[in-house]
């Protein structure tokens, strides 16, 4: 019998104490919904988290109708984590769930069956791909699918916008606590960065790996501190989805001229000095821009301080250079990026917060000065579409194009005056991403084009003797071109809508007229 010093009815004598609890037992006080039943006190202590399967850690989590899970899409196309635990969920009979992954992509088809079986009602993502996308873009969800950038949902997050009831979260490597880490084991996909947000601030985390180690795990990218489950499984993801063809070097003569372009324009804004930061996109023009960028930092014996965002192996090779003195990741896009934010101190991982959250203290975007953004859609407002199609169709996603495009001192987007038979500098975009207040520059074959709010990076180019091209003349030049574009006909079935980074409706998508 322990010595009760303390009670209840002394406490309600002390001010500021009157509705605390005295001590009983060293595991009395637990948080709701624990069960303490053991001989030994100290068996109470949690020493493995370490669940015998999906399903299990599924009941465990507390799982109901109705509620928010959510996944992360590091895998990209190789992911199997979401296929195979909404599979389960499926079978287990729940219905009506809201599924808020970081993004869809090709490999997260079967949601198609799980939103017509009833299984999931909403979804809410950065991007939507594949089948999944054309089914949204139909009308098949009961409630509007809702489009975010990275930063946006990070703020969603963490605001409480989105109350995430149970993570799913898939890890390269996990210990039986659930440290864990996306670049040791067989299944590397490098950087963890959205999935830190949700297992930060989810109600229930279960941590899905195919590689469990010995505790404690090293490096730690989400602790044992956010972790309530971890299951092994035979197969997380494919390595190889990782680079898919958003990710893709080019030998396109147009879209060399383009990244030239942007060099151009860069070196005439007076910000590629000692120091300058940088990001870009992940379409053949923004990538090339990095291999012209090695080649001036070298000439001029700069260096850039740090590179931001989805990173690449070719920015890996500025790193190893020292062309480049830091890397912030929040998602590697290839796997020599994933190797490398595994082993050097200076390809630093980071959440989508630290990214791109408006709202914290300072996000990284926020120290940009320059960020090289592709795009499906200009329009003579300077407004980008990065969403959907010009047949209105949702393909693509936000991703941090609009937090980027809003921080960044200097924000460039390129693209081709024509991609196919379509011009992308149009009247009027199909779906506004980025408003144009953000745009400062517009790189196509033709030219560069200046914001008009930006009379004072106009004024440098025409000093430098740049080519400069008016947006007026891009549309007419696209037009001449191209022809008249048919009018795409939607009804008045609202599919999705997109959230600017503030929580704001910047747009709303509209089904498309059979």
């Amino acid at each position: 019998m322990e010595n009760k010093r303390v009670t209840n009815d002394l406490l309600k004598g002390i001010k500021g104490y009157e509705n605390r609890v005295a001590y009983d037992t060293p595991f009395a006080l637990q948080p709701e919904g624990t069960v303490v039943n053991a001989e030994n006190l100290k068996d109470q202590v949690r020493r493995d988290k370490v669940i015998s399967s999906v399903e299990e850690a599924i009941k465990l989590s507390g799982l109901k109708d109705g509620m928010t899970i959510s996944f992360h899409h590091h895998f990209r196309n190789g992911d199997k984590v979401l296929p195979m635990v909404m599979d389960i969920i499926a079978k287990m009979g729940f219905k009506d769930l809201r599924v808020a992954a970081s993004s869809f992509t090709q490999a997260h088809e079967c949601m198609v069956d799980h939103i017509k079986n009833g299984v999931v009602n909403r979804i809410e993502s950065s991007g939507l791909r594949g089948k999944l996308a054309s089914a949204v873009s139909e009308g098949v969800l009961e409630y509007p699918a809702v489009i975010r950038s990275h930063g946006g949902r990070a703020r969603a997050i963490v605001e409480g916008d989105v109350k995430i009831d149970v993570a799913f979260l898939g890890a390269s490597s996990s210990d039986c606590m659930g440290n864990s880490n996306g670049v040791v084991g067989k299944s590397i996909c490098g950087s963890l960065g959205y999935a830190k947000v949700d297992a930060a601030h989810a109600k229930k985390v279960v941590m899905i790996t195919d590689s469990l180690v010995s505790y404690p795990n090293h490096p730690i990218s989400i602790p044992q501190t956010d972790v309530d489950y971890v299951v092994v499984v035979d197969e997380i993801g494919d390595s190889s989805g990782i680079m898919s063809g958003a990710t893709r070097f080019t030998s396109n003569p147009k879209e060399l001229l383009i990244a030239k372009k942007v060099l151009e324009a860069m070196l005439a804004s007076g910000l590629f000095v000692d120091g300058f930061s940088m990001q870009t996109g992940t379409g053949g023009a923004s990538l090339a821009v990095t291999r012209f960028i090695r080649e001036e930092l070298i000439k001029k014996n700069i260096k850039c301080s740090y590179a931001l965002g989805g990173i690449t192996k070719a920015f890996v090779d500025l790193l190893e250079e020292g062309l480049v003195g830091k890397l912030f990741d929040t998602q590697s896009f290839d796997l020599g990026a994933a190797v490398s934010v595994g082993k050097n101190e200076k390809h630093e991982e980071i959440s989508a917060d630290f990214y791109a959250n408006p709202f914290n203290g300072s996000p990284a975007v926020n120290r940009l000065d320059f960020v090289i953004l592709s795009a499906l859609e200009i329009d003579k407002d300077f407004n980008v579409n990065v969403i959907s199609g010009s047949n209105g169709v949702i393909r693509e996603a936000s991703g941090g194009h609009s937090d980027t495009a809003a921080s960044a001192k200097m924000s460039i987007i390129v693209a081709p005056l024509i991609r196919g038979r379509l011009a992308t500098i149009i009247d009027r975009v199909t779906t506004i991403v980025t408003p144009g207040s953000t745009v400062d520059v517009v790189v196509t074959d033709m030219g560069i084009t200046v914001n008009p709010n930006r009379p004072d990076l106009k004024e440098k180019f025409i000093a430098a003797g740049l080519k400069l091209i008016e947006m007026e003349d891009l549309v007419a030049a696209a037009k001449f071109i191209t022809g008249e574009p048919k009018a795409i006909e939607f009804t008045d079935e609202v599919v999705a809508v997109v959230e600017y980074r503030d929580g704001s409706i910047i747009d709303v998508i509209k089904k498309i007229k059979k």
